[in-house]
């Protein structure tokens, strides 16, 4: 027993020792750090990377560096400083910190912590929602990281987390495929660079993008792959992150059980890191899981958590998400005043934070102009005022000079304005009339004028009236689409049956078109780009139907899926994609087709101008034992 007693004391000891010199060496580091004056922003951040520091040790880093002049080291301790606050979402004070840092490298004109700070500052006002300022301060990092002509790996890594952040806010945006074009520039630097945190990042933002476009399975794949890395790194938020996210898509994919194992093994470890934002998330998630598993009671002890943490934090999506989930767990307590009460201030916020974004999005190429022009009206004035000085007996006719000048650059700008504003509508107007070109091709009016003569030498007279009657309906419809931006479904729906009636005269007519209308649809007052459903109908008839044999059919049906949107089904019995593909490789002559890629940015065009986006789908149809039996286009289309 007394050896035990002092085994155990001598093991104390040495344990106290060894916190000390633990303690010693990173004071002593930092001591060595301000001896040797290191002049690199990023080889001082290497100099102390394996190193974690409290707040009692960025504390003595900044009071030393102040007492030994070291600016560049008051920089990496305002920045350590603002981490250290933003990391426990205390924003305002890791805002101020950063500042402080962003100031005195632009004073010591450190270009390499200046593009760093400028980020750190971007993340903090994203992790708010303040989207504006968050896109200023990343563009701010990008536009100095893309002055230096040959850029180390360290401006490389700089760069590729300036496009991981601005696709962070596209993602805020709802503007998920420019989201996605940003974390793959990303990704090929952090690549190159083997830098797997970055790559951890990039993968799990990626997976978010595909989630909110419906892939579930390449959101998932991205998210195992962000996993992977943030396993290799040993990163514990990293791994909160990926399983939040996992468990939500497993809750979309309705596996309740698994979503509840995932987000159960995260829930202690965001407790104990203390990041307020990702500890809300995951409460948040946490207490949907229980509410899709009918276990109200704990559902709702961890959706007033998170929404607790998000409201003390001021966290606008965690206040938006617990407030919608409150709704619905009180819709299943019937108390169905609360549920409305919840449901309310959900879309209240949501609405409000998503307009905001849109106001930004839909302006922020003019702000990038006017914020230009402000600095060259900066750099004009510092030129007249050095002007004023050295000629004062000429200080009338340069101030008249100046104003002249100020008043042509003002034209300048306003004409080049304008010129972009006709360039735009210019494009608009060609992307429309080369629609109608591809709708009224060549092939398609002689075919089908042939068609027609066919019946007249066969003296087939009835057929003949009746079908030149279709066509000359169809091709009044395509001329007086030509002129407007928008028909109703309506009349969408009659100039497809009148297509459909000519091209089945190709076909001998074998092909079977049905229309399906939920009659929930009133397809009067819903608008729609004129000709838009075409290509979709073509590509059944000469990709999906025309090489098939015996029966052959293609419906169309329009439901309404929500209040927000409407969805076009188109589906065929044809041979399927893939047998498509391999007969158009096998010809010699290619037909060429309608564009889809003209038909998808005509429908952004005019999603542009609704709340929602569209969203485009094409599913391959195979029977029982795995073989094709068709392929069907999903089109869901914005209405309010």
């Amino acid at each position: 027993m007394k050896k035990l007693i002092i085994i155990t004391f001598l093991f104390s000891v040495a344990l106290s020792c060894f916190s000390q010199e633990e303690e010693i060496s990173i004071d002593s580091l930092i001591q060595q750090a301000i001896e040797k004056k290191i002049d690199d922003y990023y080889d001082l951040y290497r100099f102390f990377k394996r190193e974690r520091f409290n707040k009692q040790d960025i504390d003595f880093l900044l009071k030393e560096s102040q007492q030994k002049e070291y600016r560049l080291g008051e920089v990496y301790a305002y920045n350590l400083l603002g981490r250290h606050y933003r990391n426990n979402s205390f924003f305002d004070s890791s805002i101020e910190n950063y500042m402080k840092a962003l100031e005195l490298s632009r004073e010591i004109e450190d270009v390499n912590a200046e593009i760093v700070t400028l980020n750190q500052i971007g993340v903090v006002y994203r992790r708010q929602d303040k989207i504006r300022n968050a896109l200023n301060y990343h563009q701010m990092a990008l536009e100095l990281a893309d002055k230096i002509d040959i850029p180390d790996i360290d401006t490389k890594i700089s760069i590729s987390i300036s496009n991981n952040s601005i696709g962070n806010i596209y993602l805020a945006l709802k503007q998920y495929q420019l989201a996605l074009e940003k974390f793959k520039k990303a990704i090929l630097i952090q690549e190159k660079t083997e830098d797997k945190r970055g790559l951890a990042i990039n993968h799990q933002n990626m997976g978010l993008a595909f989630q909110n476009l419906g892939d579930i399975d390449a959101a998932l794949e991205h998210y195992n792959k962000s996993l992977q890395y943030n396993i290799e790194n040993n990163s514990s938020i990293g791994k909160v992150i990926c399983h939040n996210s996992i468990s939500n898509v497993l809750l979309l994919q309705g596996k309740y059980d698994e979503a509840y194992k995932y987000i159960s093994e995260v829930l202690p470890i965001s407790e104990k890191i203390g990041n307020q934002y990702y500890t809300s998330d995951v409460y948040i998630t946490f207490g949907n899981v229980q509410l899709k598993l009918d276990s109200l009671d704990k559902a709702k002890t961890y959706l007033e958590k998170g929404l607790e943490v998000a409201n003390k934090h001021k966290i606008p999506s965690g206040i938006n998400q617990s407030n919608l989930y409150l709704s619905e767990l009180y819709e299943k307590k019937k108390d169905y005043e609360k549920a409305y009460s919840f449901y309310k201030k959900a879309i209240e916020g949501e609405r409000k934070t998503f307009n905001d974004k849109n106001i930004l999005y839909v302006n922020n190429l003019i702000n990038k102009y006017d914020n230009e022009v402000s600095r060259n009206k900066i750099k004009n004035l510092a030129k007249e005022n050095e002007i004023a000085k050295l000629k004062l007996l000429r200080n009338r006719n340069v101030l008249i000079i100046a104003l002249v000048s100020i008043a042509l650059l003002g034209v300048l700008l306003y004409s080049m304005y304008r010129q972009r504003l006709l360039n735009n509508d210019k494009k608009i107007l060609m992307l429309e009339q080369e629609a109608l070109r591809i709708q009224m091709n060549p092939h398609f009016v002689f075919n089908a004028l042939n068609s027609i003569k066919l019946y007249v030498i066969n003296n087939e007279q009835k057929n003949a009236v009746y079908y030149l009657n279709k066509f000359s309906k169809l091709i009044r419809s395509i001329l007086e689409s030509s002129s407007v931006k928008e028909v109703t479904l309506s009349e969408e729906l009659k100039t497809m049956n009148l297509y459909m009636s000519i091209e089945n005269i190709r076909l001998s007519n074998e092909v079977n078109y049905i229309e399906n209308i939920d009659s929930n649809v009133n397809i009067e007052r819903i608008k729609v780009p004129p000709l838009i459903l075409q290509p979709f109908l073509e590509n059944s008839i000469w990709h999906g139907l025309s090489s098939k044999k015996g029966k052959k059919e293609v419906s169309l049906s329009v439901t309404k899926i929500s209040d927000e949107f409407i969805q076009i089904d188109i589906v065929d019995n044809g041979i399927g994609r893939d047998a498509a593909m391999k007969i158009r490789k096998n010809k010699s002559l290619n037909r060429r087709s309608i564009g889809i890629d003209l038909t998808k940015e005509r429908l952004r065009n005019f999603a542009n101008e609704y709340a929602n986006n569209y969203s485009l789908i094409y599913t391959d149809i195979i029977d029982e034992e795995g073989n094709p039996k068709g392929t069907k286009v999903s089109l869901k289309i914005p209405i309010l």
